[in-house]
């Protein structure tokens, strides 16, 4: 509670109210200290926090020359650049509100969201975000003005609603002494219960949802995250995941400006791995997909190392895995398992941290899914400080995360500064903290669905808190959790996360509530798989065709078969095992509506798109002919035609099980 009391404490004073007053205290405070950088044609740029204060108000003295007004919402879209956080603050700085979205957003979805909250301007990346806007600009009665950044191929456009960024922050230089008053007056205004961003839910169940957040929210949170982590002015930290991403928004602005660390930005996604390791952020995030996706490329490469390689590798991971974690944590570990394991930082553990851009970690974040216990436990066995943490949008992020020294692979720790948790007799979790968002923007059933009077916000999870501990454990989502036909628990997410810590399985969906059987649906990594299919000689022409080879069905089934295994340990939820499964003839893909632009899956679009391969897999069908609409990268749409087999796993008899035991 004290970091709370304190905040509560300097808030009063009437100080750093803001998010443009904490951007005009780090210009002062940390003047020459970088504050952005952004890799351009493989050259480092960089801008102090002076300069960024100077390119900040430059946008917003060209946004008040477009006539901007207090409460106007600015869609700001593109890839990670400094330009689009700046144009983040600038609409702030103005009584604005950012709305940040999905770059890889269709123009559909963009249309949905601008017209939603009737945004008046946005500030765009390219001409690929340009052209998406003006194909549905019919459908936004409120839209007046584009500005975009990158100006290739945008000559010969209409430029009568089109600015471009860096034109429009010389015009608002020039128009200085005009506007300068107002702008410093508006700011002025801001306060804790000012609106400092909206950001849009990924729309699991439904159209998304208008979160809005104030700079309580924002700077409450980033104050007490960053002390409960002990950030430093001299952290890096890499911005690579969507701006449209609540967790960006606090680690790339939040605290960021708290703190005044520096934002580095990678030149594109194809580059990030490169500029990652030339970074060396010492403060990292990445969801599990991303952690295992560097651990099965670390696995293929010693796939392909030499005998020798291969040997150091193995051996001194496997001293890793052993006091690997216990050293992190500080723990007693013998002298002689100390030195091995400083012979093993130089020869791989070094040089692996190295090659993963990990050299420098010293606080790292996984959230957003449950990451494997192998693969959790990898990272840590190398020294660097991976922890969990568990938070929703409508929470600025933090709810709960891992204190070092108390992280486990099991949990997502216990409640951050200020949060207070609550699980109800359904097993909800509800929360209530500083960081509680204002409200739905336009959807007060929704907001009273979601928050009581009294502040507490239903998550939508179930879960406990271990009573020993203190520590959450999620079990799924609550919505999802059901019954079986003979009563017993049905919790598909358990299930689903279990197989999608083997490398060949990308995504997973299983069903079951109100059934006998569990059955699921299985998508294979095709980098994964891909490799082994070329280190085997074995050819490919496709997705479908690779996944649907007999050996790569065998090594499915082999781990669907080692999952149940593994579920039938668990007595609460020993009847989840898998009796039959598909491996899908395509990726699920959010362009297609079968997944959030988070890859959280859409139980309720896959299950009516695919009703005839689920009631293949609980008829007794030995394959299932079917035909899918896919829509692609230019928009195109088209469809697939695949022959299925389905196949029946091998389950543990868990009643016999127990009479042994008994």
């Amino acid at each position: 509670m004290g970091g709370y009391i304190l905040a509560t404490r300097e808030s009063s004073s009437g100080q750093l109210q803001s998010v443009p007053a904490l951007l005009h205290r780090n210009a002062v405070q940390f003047a020459n200290a970088p504050a952005y950088r952004e890799k351009e044609y493989g050259i480092w740029q960089s801008w102090t926090w002076s300069q960024t204060r100077e390119e900040v108000e430059a946008l917003a003295l060209g946004f008040m020359e477009l006539d901007i007004k207090e409460g106007d919402f600015v869609a700001i879209i593109g890839r990670n650049r400094p330009y689009l956080y700046w144009a983040m603050m600038a609409a702030q700085m103005c009584g604005a509100v950012p709305v940040p979205l999905y770059q890889d957003a269709n123009a559909e979805e963009m249309a949905y969201v601008m017209n939603h909250c009737g945004a008046r301007f946005a500030v765009v990346g390219d001409q690929e975000q340009v052209d998406k806007i003006i194909d549905v600009q019919d459908q936004l009665p409120e839209f007046e003005r584009m500005i975009y950044l990158d100006d290739r191929g945008m000559r010969r456009y209409d430029h009568a609603a089109l600015d471009q960024y860096q034109a429009l922050q010389e015009r608002g230089r020039k128009a200085r002494d005009t506007h300068i008053k107002e702008l410093e007056a508006r700011q002025a205004k801001l306060d804790y219960d000012s609106t400092g961003v909206m950001l849009y839910t990924s729309g699991t169940t439904g159209k998304p949802k208008g979160v809005v957040l104030s700079n309580r929210n924002v700077i409450e949170t980033a104050k007490s995250s960053s002390e409960f982590d002990k950030l430093r002015q001299s952290d890096d930290i890499l911005a690579y995941l969507p701006m449209a991403w609540v967790g960006d928004f606090i680690f790339s602005v939040g605290q960021a400006l708290w703190t005044g660390f520096c934002t580095n930005c990678p030149e594109s996604e194809h580059t990030m791995h490169t500029d990652l390791r030339e970074i060396g952020p010492t403060y990292y995030f990445a969801p599990p997909r991303v952690f295992e996706t560097q651990l099965t490329n670390v696995m293929i490469r010693m796939e392909d190392a030499s005998r020798f390689k291969k040997w150091l590798f193995d051996r001194y991971m496997a001293h890793a895995r052993k006091v690997g974690p216990a050293i992190l944590d500080g723990k007693d570990v013998s002298f002689g398992d100390r030195l091995k394991y400083r012979m093993g930082e130089a020869f791989v553990y070094g040089p692996l941290k190295n090659t993963l851009g990990f050299s420098r970690v010293r606080v790292g974040y996984t959230a957003g899914e449950a990451i494997g216990p192998e693969i959790f436990d990898f990272y840590r066995s190398l020294g660097i400080n991976l922890k969990q943490l568990y938070g929703q949008t409508e929470a600025t992020v933090f709810i709960t995360a891992q204190p070092d020294g108390e992280v486990r692979s099991d949990t997502v720790g216990v409640t951050c500064p200020g949060v207070e948790l609550r699980i109800e007799e359904s097993g909800e979790v509800f929360y209530r903290s500083p960081g509680v968002f204002v409200e739905y923007y336009k959807n007060p059933e929704s907001t009273a669905d979601t928050k009581d009077a009294e502040g507490w916000v239903a998550t939508g999870d179930a879960g406990f808190i271990e009573p020993d501990t203190g520590h959450l454990r999620i079990i799924d989502r609550a919505k999802d959790v059901g019954q079986m036909a003979d009563g017993s628990l049905f919790a598909p997410k358990y299930v689903e996360n279990k197989l999608k810590f083997f490398p060949n399985i990308l995504e997973a969906v299983v069903f079951g509530n109100g059934r006998e059987e569990c059955t699921a649906f299985i998508n294979i990594d095709l980098t994964a798989v891909g490799n082994w299919a070329e280190r085997n000689n074995i050819g490919y022409a496709s997705y479908q065709e690779l996944a649907r080879h007999p050996q790569v069905m065998d090594t499915i089934q082999s781990h669907v078969e080692e999952t149940n295994a593994s579920v039938a340990q668990d007595e609460m939820l020993s009847g989840c095992q898998i009796h039959r499964f598909v491996v899908l003839h395509k990726e699920l893909d959010a362009d297609d509506g079968e997944l959030t632009r988070t890859r959280k899956v859409r139980r309720k679009i896959i299950g009516e798109k695919y009703d005839d391969i689920i009631n293949a897999l609980y008829d007794g069908s030995k394959s299932v002919s079917t035909e899918t609409e896919v829509t692609y990268e230019d928009g195109r749409k088209g469809s697939i035609k695949a022959t299925l087999e389905v196949r029946s796993a091998k389950v543990v008899p868990v009643e016999t099980k127990k009479m042994a035991a008994e």
